[in-house]
């Protein structure tokens, strides 16, 4: 007979609770840009709406390894997120600001 989760759980070690709650929320945490949306709990007919681009191109988006930040940007903001970039080093984080949007909507520039 199948064993339920919540026996199996109980069942572990304090240790390995913790392990696999801490492997938990760093799966949640990182996901693909289609699962995002689906836990968003929207369509890709629905952002393309948002995106004034046609439901091909959401899935064409959502399938890439490369594209450009602005694009990612439109992407996250259409699902009513804000996108932030931060690099990580073993001194500390440091939040990078250069592609944000400006009050007037444009982009920051790199100064020349």
């Amino acid at each position: 007979m199948a064993k339920s989760f919540k026996t199996l759980k109980e069942r572990m070690s304090p240790q390995a609770r913790a392990r696999a709650e801490q492997k938990a929320e760093r799966l949640i945490a990182e996901m693909p840009l289609n699962e995002l949306r689906a836990a968003r709990k929207m369509t890709q007919e629905k952002l393309a709406e948002e995106l004034n681009v046609k439901q091909a191109a959401v899935s064409k988006l959502e399938r890439r390894a490369d594209m450009y930040v602005s694009t990612l940007r439109e992407y996250i903001e259409a699902m009513g997120g804000e996108l932030e970039i931060t690099a990580r080093f073993p001194e500390g984080s440091v939040r990078i600001n250069q592609f944000e949007e400006t009050e007037s909507g444009a982009v920051s520039a790199a100064k020349k």
